[in-house]
This record gives structure tokens, sequence and C-alpha cells, in this order.
């Protein structure tokens, strides 16, 4: 089946690269490409105050990939992603009109998700198409992988390296969101606009690294999300401990009808005690004076402040989160706790608490397993909210 699929997907790829290709570059393409089919089934089950109904999502999402050979220096890559509801479908999945439920998103739709042409020389990248793009821990610009239909964008890369030099520019003109194919009325399928990100690292040592980065965001069905950010990042290890470092100052882009200045720092530490480990960490999110707060709206904002997802736009006053987490390595069962003590930053006002769990057990390098849990206890903010995860993934 795989030689199937990889020869219909090349000869697809190759075929919109280029009128005419000759046979034997055409062989090449397909003889040294793959097949991958991913499939991940998850139950999400979400408990809110304030709604009478409990949703329960059961949905699968099916992900075929096609990678050519490369020929030179090209190559081509295709992805198709489906997700649906294979059992309960009790939930709002923001497009199938449920609104008496919570919201788990993660509507019904088959979306392209990436297919993009690679030329690939050296130490030099580009990439044209639809594409993944992740940019160091994903807390500005990522493709918010948790949910069953991914973040993608429209647009050209450039990439570079040379020793411990890493340069990455991106031009792109639609992010395919993950409320797509579709989207609604609430949450538009895609972004469109005029968005560049520019980021720029150095390892000093295999144990030390500076990355600087500026992203401008101009979106034209999204004018309250545009802005510009520059900042710097710092990830290093002293031994057994690891310490990160970012600082960000943002300023209002575009059509955003609020003028603003807000800037972000962030300082965590961990280290690791035989099959233990430990955290600490410290967020802000800034606010000018409660006009607007700091923004992250292509960020893979799940893993960030609460698995609940509570913030996942920046309230207007800003948020300060303060997280402790610990971890053990159980036989082959990875678990973590995380607590989280959220504050706005103008005004000082009382955000809540979450507690987050997560048990994950890799079967094989095919298979694994996931159990996840998060308890958000509100104060000034939201509502209480419990959710929990249980899911299944097969990589064939």
């Amino acid at each position: 089946m795989k030689s199937k699929l990889t020869l219909f997907a090349a000869s697809a790829l190759a075929t919109m690269a280029t009128p005419v290709l000759a046979s034997s570059a055409l062989e090449t393409l397909i003889k040294d490409g793959k097949t991958n089919v991913d499939l991940r089934y998850r139950y999400e089950g979400v408990d809110q105050d304030g709604l009478n109904e409990t949703a329960e999502a059961s949905t699968l999402r099916t992900r075929l990939t096609v990678e050519t050979g490369q020929l030179g220096a090209v190559s081509f890559k295709l992805e198709m992603d489906d997700s649906r509801p294979i059992g309960p479908d009790n939930y709002n999945s923001t497009t199938n009109g449920k609104t008496d439920y919570p919201i788990v998103a993660d509507p019904k739709g088959t979306d392209l998700n990436q297919a993009y042409m690679q030329i690939k020389s050296g130490g030099f990248t580009a990439i044209g198409g639809r594409q993944r793009i992740l940019l160091d821990d994903q807390r500005f610009v990522g493709g918010v992988g948790w949910r069953q239909n991914e973040q993608t964008y429209d647009g050209a890369r450039a990439m570079y390296k040379a020793g411990s030099f890493n340069l990455d520019a991106s031009y792109i003109v639609n992010v395919n969101r993950i409320f797509g194919p579709n989207g609604s009325a609430v949450q538009a399928a895609d972004w469109r606009g005029d968005i560049g990100l520019l980021n720029g690292s150095y390892s000093f040592t295999e144990s030390h690294k500076v990355s600087v980065f500026y992203y401008t965001m101009d979106f034209e069905n999204a004018a309250a999300a545009s802005n510009n950010t520059l900042g710097v990042k710092y990830a290093g290890k002293f031994g057994p401990v690891a310490v990160g470092a970012s600082y960000a100052v943002q300023e209002d882009a575009g059509d955003n009808p609020v003028k603003y200045e807000a800037d972000y720092y962030s300082l965590d530490a961990g280290v690791k005690v035989g099959l233990f480990n430990f955290k600490l960490g410290y967020e802000v999110l800034g606010s000018d004076e409660g006009k607007k707060g700091f923004q992250t709206p292509l960020a893979t904002l799940h893993k960030w402040q609460g698995w609940a997802d509570k913030f996942l736009g920046t309230p207007n006053d800003g948020i300060q989160d303060a997280y402790a987490g610990a971890g053990v390595k159980a036989g082959p069962v990875k678990l973590d706790l995380f607590y989280h003590s959220f504050t706005s930053d103008f005004g000082s006002r009382d955000l809540g608490t979450e507690l987050d769990f997560v048990a994950v057990y890799p079967i094989n390098k095919q298979m694994k397993l996931v159990g996840k849990f998060a308890d958000y206890s509100a104060d000034k903010h939201a509502t209480d909210t419990q959710k929990v995860w249980l899911m299944f993934q097969l990589s064939l």
C-alpha cells in the first residue's frame, strides 16, 4: 500500500511543480520517497461551570504524509489531515453549532496540512508552499500540534546554518488555523495578511545558546492581533541544572484598533536528580496600563499557562504565571505534575490556580498512550474548569 501511495502522491507533486519531468527524474523522486500514515485517537471530556452540559469528544485524526526523494537539491512533500468524531460528539467544536457544551476545538474536516517544494544545498534550505513552522520553544510561533487540526503556514522560508550560527527567515501570507478547513463566524479558518518571521541563534557551546527574533504580523481579518515583537532568548545548562530566560517588547501593528506597548519576560530553572526532575518558572505577559496585554497569536498556546486553556488570549491587564513542576520516570512511563498561580500584571488581581497532570507510555516506536488532566480554579477570571484526555497514537 505504501508504494502505491508514494507513487500517486509523488507523481501529483511532481506534476504540480513542473509541466514535464523526464522519466528518470520522476523515478528518482519516487524510488527514494517515503510514506507515513499516522492515526491519533483522543477522548476529551470537559466540565465547565456556567454551562449545563458536560462535553464529551471522541475524535480520530488520520494523517497521510508523502515525501519524495531528492532530485539534485529539490524534493517535495504532501500531507493530508482528516479529523472527525467517531463516538460521542457532545461538544462545541466551534463549527457544529453545539454552543450549550464546552468547547473542544477539534472540528470535523479534511485539510491539506502541508504541500511544498524544498531546495536544500549545504547549509542552505528554502521551502515554498504550505508548511509547518516551529520556532524556538513555540512560545511565539508554532503549530498547535496538540489539536487534531494543526496550524500551518502558506509562504516562503529560508534557513541557513554555518557552524554554531543559524538564521531562519519566513514571509507568510496565510495562517491555516486549527479551526479549519471551514471555520465559523467566531473563529476564522484562516488569517490572511503580511507576516514576517526572523529568528537568528548562536550556540556559544553545546550548553549555551542565545536567540534573537523579530516578528511582524499584520492580519487582514484579525486586526486586533496585529503586532510587532522584538526579543531575545537564552537557554543554558550548568551541570545538572537547566536554565532559561527571555525578554521581548511588543507594539501594535497594521490596523490594530488599540495603540499599545507591552513587554514580556520569563525565567525558569530545572534540575534532574536520578529518576526525578523538578522545575520552577515565572512568566509575565505585560500590559499597557490595562489597555491591552502582550499577545502571542501564533504560539502553540496549549503548551503555556496551563492545559485547561483559560488564557488563549492574553487579558487586557496581562498575566503573571508562577509555576512549579515535578516528574518521574517509572519504568517506561513518564509522569509529570504542574501547579500554576495566575495574577494580572496590571492591578495584581488573582486570576486563579491550576493543577495539571500527564502520564505518557510509549508502547513501542509506533504506538503511544497518553493520559492527561487539568483542573483550573477560578477567582476573578473565567470559570472553574476540569478537563481529561485519553489518547492513543499509531504511526505506520
